[in-house]
């Protein structure tokens, strides 16, 4: 029998989950706030030659995202064996351990100043462990308890929900950075940012003690009956009918990795590669910088960074999910890798002919005409990015894979995403304070550089991916099973 979706229940449960994204946006944009003092703590007393301090500095800032493949990598197998559930309740966990412990490393270990970066980098490393637990379990709750025809709209939150932590956390950072002067920063205020991720990961763990297991997970522990009751509590189709369609995609609960072919695991980990190779993590990671680059003080550049990067993100991300189900997967990265692409090739121009530049004089930085136009650069690429590339992979890893290899797969691929990122936030500072290149290019080579990777990144959906919208999960699997080589 056909039953209507039971909205209240399913947004509900969707709005849990997505505190996994909520700590995702929060985790990775907090070090926006930290950069410089880390740098100062950890790296500046070492008195490096500039490759390796900038080398250090970089993989200070970025050593999360080393933890995020490892999350990401052990995600699949934990979510098939205790649950997705389980796994955003784990993740949560380490969430919160790792906040405290990255803003005040010295506090087991008694270590101090440069000494204390082992302790530092151990605890960002285990919160990117729960950023890469989250970032595949969340879509993944989420793709499992939507109906088919909501899906999209419902996976995009989120995306909301990471854009929100990501806005959340530039403004923590700005209200943090306005209560002192730059030696406060320097100092304290730096510990502040990243110990204020301990207060959303106390509500994920909160949540996730209350929500209850997929249907998918159930019917995969041969949990039938509270698998299909799930189904018709949360409505949406008819509920024996998905229970019998997800029965028959299981009779084998695991496959080889391999048996739809290799198509379908490459569109996953390059759309996850490209992700990030178009440079998003770059301009969140290091926004505050960028900005100081354009000529913006201290105050000016955390102002701008919340506003022109934070509010853009989350208002186009909305963009995303009232068109996701509409206009489609494919139309949106398409149009979305243009934009990023015509943004960044434009950034890179301005810098690299000197249009961009700051001057610095008793304490102020002045703003060019010129930067205004890279400041505008900057808000359209943040804007291709969120209501495309942003969501839309996100929705697409939810479901392009077949539910008897999902747990292999989407690890994979999110991994290969965790490693791209990681890639991409070490070889930014180390691109970006260069002398040589900065000599040649003016802080313009890396903005080229993701220009060029968003074109190939249209391309690649051009070519290879497919339209996924208003299919079920099931329809999809027998897509790729369409596409497979015979045996």
């Amino acid at each position: 029998m056909i039953t209507k979706p039971n909205y209240a229940l399913v947004v509900m449960l969707t709005i849990a989950a997505t505190l996994g994204g909520l700590l995702f946006g929060y985790d990775t944009a907090v070090i926006s706030g930290a950069t410089d003092a880390i740098t100062y703590n950890f790296v500046a007393p070492r008195h490096l030659a500039e490759a390796e301090a900038n080398f250090l500095s970089g993989f200070a800032i970025g050593c999360a995202l080393l933890g995020c493949v490892l999350g990401a990598a052990i995600a699949g197998p934990v979510s098939t064996r205790w649950g997705r559930r389980t796994g955003l309740l784990i993740a949560g966990v380490l969430f919160f351990v790792s906040s405290l412990g990255a803003g005040f490393p010295e506090f087991l270990f008694g270590a101090h100043g440069p000494d204390a970066l082992p302790f530092f980098i151990f605890y960002r490393v285990m919160g990117g462990t729960a950023i890469g637990m989250a970032s595949l379990l969340a879509p993944m709750y989420i793709a499992e308890i939507a109906p088919p025809s909501h899906r999209g709209l419902l996976v995009t939150f989120q995306q909301i929900a990471i854009v929100l932590g990501i806005n959340l956390v530039y403004f923590v950072n700005y209200w943090v950075q306005s209560l002192g002067d730059h030696a406060f920063l320097m100092e304290r205020g730096w510990r502040y940012m990243l110990a204020s991720a301990a207060i959303p990961a106390t509500l994920l763990i909160v949540f996730m003690m209350l929500v209850p297991e997929t249907p998918r997970y159930l019917v995969l522990k041969d949990r039938d009956a509270d698998a299909l009751a799930l189904l018709k509590r949360l409505g949406g189709g008819d509920p024996d009918a998905t229970f019998n369609e997800i029965k028959a995609t299981l009779v084998q609960h695991t496959r080889p990795l391999l048996s739809f072919g290799w198509l379908v695991l490459i569109v996953g980990v390059m759309l996850s590669v490209f992700q990030q190779l178009v440079g998003i993590n770059a301009v969140l990671y290091f926004a505050p910088k960028m900005f100081q680059n354009m000529g913006a003080s201290q105050n000016e550049a955390y102002f701008q960074s919340a506003w022109f990067v934070g509010v853009t993100n989350t208002l186009f991300t909305l963009v995303a999910t009232f068109t996701v189900d509409r206009v489609g997967r494919k139309p949106l990265l398409i149009w979305g890798a243009l934009i990023m692409a015509a943004a960044m090739l434009t950034l890179g121009t301005l810098f690299h002919t000197h249009a961009v530049s700051a001057t610095v004089q008793a304490g102020a930085a002045s703003t060019t005409t010129s930067s205004y136009v890279a400041i505008a650069a900057v808000v359209t690429y943040i804007a291709g990015f969120s209501f495309s590339w942003g969501p839309v992979t996100w929705v697409m890893l939810s479901e392009i894979f077949p539910n008897s290899i999902k747990g292999q797969a989407i690890s994979i691929a999110v991994a290969a995403q965790w490693i791209a990122n990681f890639v991409v936030s070490q070889t930014f500072p180390m691109m970006d304070g260069s002398s040589a290149l900065n000599a040649a290019f003016n802080h313009g080579f890396a903005y080229w550089l993701y220009g060029v990777f968003a074109v190939l990144a249209g391309l690649f959906v051009m070519r290879f991916v497919p339209e996924t919208k208003q299919r079920s999960l099931e329809a999809i699997e027998s897509l790729w099973l369409a596409k497979a080589p015979a045996e």
